[in-house]
């Protein structure tokens, strides 16, 4: 019978108070005398940025298609229910895992006395200066093989466990004060349901496909009436030369919307890059950079190698019609909106360096807002999703920096596509 339930969480922040969320949890079983028999993680979708990705390595994209905590919930409860909670200082995940219950509509009261803090306990049973996991972990010749993951940090967490266990005749006698509060601890019912798990291993594992292959393949059509408004979302979503998971699902549910076979919207795509090798030969040379941002494009496009040649070719014909694409630049006026850290740049210097060229900057997203820039292009932001909602263009930061060189007077500003 396991006894203990090790439980280790990443967040978005240090404060359920401020509106963070859980984005990862582990929770590892333990026996009485130590042993782990049993494993259970997932990633979550916390419904807003991930915060810090530099310290949990994970982005929008990671949690994009893990659930909701809502969603495992249940599943959680049931490994928590009848269990006495562990964690390498319990004061910070219990009242994270208690808000998020709250939020799915179960009252738990987990707090920092709510089970046993191997931090806490490791002035009883260890001599170091710091009681950071990875020290402790030093201190008992347990490696950490990924700190800041919630598998591995139960893991360590469920060694220290098992070593304190070990020190004593009689461990639970020894804390048995603590166990006892946490044994009193009301789970309220919940259903029993279980929901597929998204892990970090799933997602390394994780091979994509282009969002074309998920488009029903049969003969194209030789017109396609629907181009236009296809075109229009393709434009938007390639501004930045890049398509985030978000974006490859808008073109995919605009083109069953269209009703568009695979082979329809190959056809379209290589009418678009026909586009944009049009823009390319405006002044007769097509250079280095231009050719390689051709290539870039039909990579994005699943278009075959060889379409940048064939794509150039036809742009100098003037009988092949294409639908018009012009490059986007921001003018003065424009409203930009900004989400997530900037790269070496504070959010002060952001928005003054924005207005100092004419621009300007807002604290929310609306149909007056003329781009998003966020640090991830799967960002879960407010702002980020409200944007997609609306269908104003989000592209990173070094895409708008690039922008921001050419920042051009109203009557030069030429239309987002078609």
């Amino acid at each position: 019978m396991s006894r203990y339930a090790v439980i280790d969480i990443e967040t978005t922040g240090f404060s359920p108070v401020h509106n963070h969320r859980i984005v990862e949890v582990a929770v590892i079983l333990v026996d009485n005398v130590g042993n782990g028999v049993y494993e259970w993680d997932t990633l979550i979708n916390p419904v807003r940025d991930v915060g810090a990705t530099e310290i949990h390595g994970l982005s929008g994209a990671d949690v994009y298609s893990a659930p909701t905590f809502d969603q495992i919930a249940p599943e959680l409860g049931s490994l928590l229910r009848g269990r006495v909670p562990v964690a390498h200082n319990l004061s910070f995940d219990a009242p994270f895992l208690a808000a998020e219950f709250a939020r799915a509509g179960y009252s738990v009261e987990l707090d920092g006395s709510s089970g046993l803090c191997t931090m806490r306990m490791a002035s009883h049973y260890l001599s170091v200066s710091s009681r950071a996991l990875e020290a402790c972990c030093d201190c008992i010749g347990y490696r950490i093989e990924s700190a800041h993951t919630a598998l591995e940090d139960a893991r360590a967490t469920a060694q220290l466990l098992a070593y304190y266990i070990k020190q004593e005749d009689d461990f639970s006698r020894c804390w048995a004060d603590e166990i006892a509060v946490a044994q009193e601890i009301a789970w309220p019912a919940m259903p029993e349901v279980t929901t597929s798990r998204v892990s970090r291993e799933l997602i390394a594992a994780r091979t994509e496909k282009h969002f074309l292959e998920r488009l029903p393949s049969r003969a194209p059509r030789m017109i396609h009436p629907e181009a236009d408004s296809y075109f229009a979302v393709l434009d938007r979503v390639l501004l930045d030369r890049r398509i985030s998971h978000h974006e490859a699902d808008e073109l995919v549910a605009v083109a069953e919307m269209l009703g568009l076979s695979r082979e329809d919207a190959m056809s379209i795509h290589r009418l678009y890059l026909i586009a944009l090798a049009r823009i390319a030969l405006e002044d007769g040379v097509v250079t280095y950079d231009e050719r390689s941002d051709l290539k870039l494009a039909a990579t994005l496009l699943g278009l075959p190698a060889d379409s940048v040649d064939s794509a150039l070719e036809s742009a100098t014909q003037s009988h092949h019609k294409v639908c018009k694409v012009e490059r986007f630049e921001l003018k003065v006026g424009d409203t930009v909106v900004f989400t997530g850290e900037a790269p070496g740049i504070s959010r002060a210097d952001l928005e003054y360096q924005a207005r100092a060229v004419g621009l300007r900057v807002t604290g929310g997203v609306s149909r007056k807002t003329t781009i998003v820039v966020a640090a991830d292009l799967d960002s879960l932001s407010g702002k980020a999703r409200k944007a997609r909602s609306l269908g104003i263009p989000i592209v990173d930061y070094p895409t708008y920096f690039q922008m921001l060189d050419t920042v051009r007077c109203p009557q030069a500003r030429p239309a987002l596509g078609s």
